[in-house]
């Protein structure tokens, strides 16, 4: 897709409706999270409806391909709906992807959130020209609401119009420069995944975000390598790197630190890179507008995020 600027769903107002569901993982025993984010959003004066199939159980999944992409066509489909807010992640959205029918949501757009394996979802979305929101899901909410008060603080304020810009804690491993672009990317693993679909996203013009969670350091490497060798940094404004989570020690040791892997992957290219986003499967998971046109400038000694 060449690069235009995208449309952006309206905002959030009271009275407006958000539909709940859960396009990949099994919600096994996490009834208490789903009436935990049906409150929250009621908090903020929403209407909330759940999808008919969110608790259901087909192994691994939170109901069959079929039954999980009923609800989210549904909640496409309904004009009433004016945000989507994805249960969990795990696994499973790219199985539904090619079911899905944007036909009516293109009459009226509104926001899907997500993080992890909505990555695809997001990746779709903006194929298809829209904004969406890189944010916490339901089972992100702790007991202790205060415990992700940061996350909950930056989704709402993205999702009713006022996205909050970022200073970012310095690195000594950050690439200094600056650059503007919309923003895109997600999980690590499911970009990579997306490779060769029409799902892939043109990086071109672009700054890109990456998270990662429970993998190899050589797993990293390996897909950066292969994102790299097909051609996805070539035309790319900027890279954000949030969190690498719980990664995993081979018995070969890597040798390095995630940073470094990252900028020796990264060494052909000039655009900057920052590290130390506060966003991915962290507690302190921070709202992205993808697809908004942002400001990026980076030093060792801070970066600053600036939505447009």
């Amino acid at each position: 897709m060449t690069k235009s600027k995208l449309i952006r769903p309206a905002y959030l107002k009271a009275g407006d409706t958000v539909a709940i569901v859960a396009p990949s993982g099994i919600l096994k025993n996490r009834e208490r999270e789903i009436n935990q984010a049906d409150s929250l959003l009621k908090s903020w004066g929403l209407n909330v409806l759940i999808g008919k199939h969110v608790f259901n159980n087909d192994n691994h999944f939170a109901g069959t391909d079929d039954e999980r992409c009923e609800d989210l066509q549904n909640a496409l489909d309904n004009p009433k709906v004016s945000a989507i807010w994805c249960a969990r992640g795990g696994y499973g959205t790219v199985r539904i992807l090619d079911k899905l029918d944007y036909t009516k949501f293109k009459e009226n757009p509104k926001w899907v959130i997500g993080y992890s394996d909505i990555t695809a979802l997001h990746n779709q979305l903006h194929n298809q020209g829209f904004e969406s929101l890189h944010a916490l899901m339901c089972v992100s909410l702790t007991q202790d609401i205060t415990e992700v008060q940061q996350s909950v603080d930056t989704f709402k304020a993205a999702l009713f119009g006022n996205p909050t810009n970022y200073n970012l804690e310095g690195s000594e491993y950050n690439r200094e420069g600056e650059a503007t672009g919309q923003l895109v990317g997600g999980n690590l693993t499911i970009l990579h995944t997306m490779l060769g679909s029409e799902t892939s996203i043109d990086t071109s013009g672009k700054i890109l975000f990456i998270e990662e969670i429970g993998e190899y350091k050589y797993h990293i490497d390996r897909m950066l390598q292969s994102l790299k060798r097909a051609g996805y940094f070539e035309k790319c404004n900027g890279v954000i790197v949030g969190d690498m989570t719980k990664l995993r020690k081979n018995t070969t040791l890597w040798g390095t630190s995630i940073e470094q892997l990252i900028l020796e992957a990264l060494e052909a290219y000039d655009f900057p890179i920052a590290f130390n986003m506060p966003a991915g499967h962290e507690d302190d998971n921070r709202a992205l507008v993808l697809g908004s046109e942002v400001e990026l400038k980076v030093s060792k000694e801070e970066s600053t995020i600036t939505f447009n």
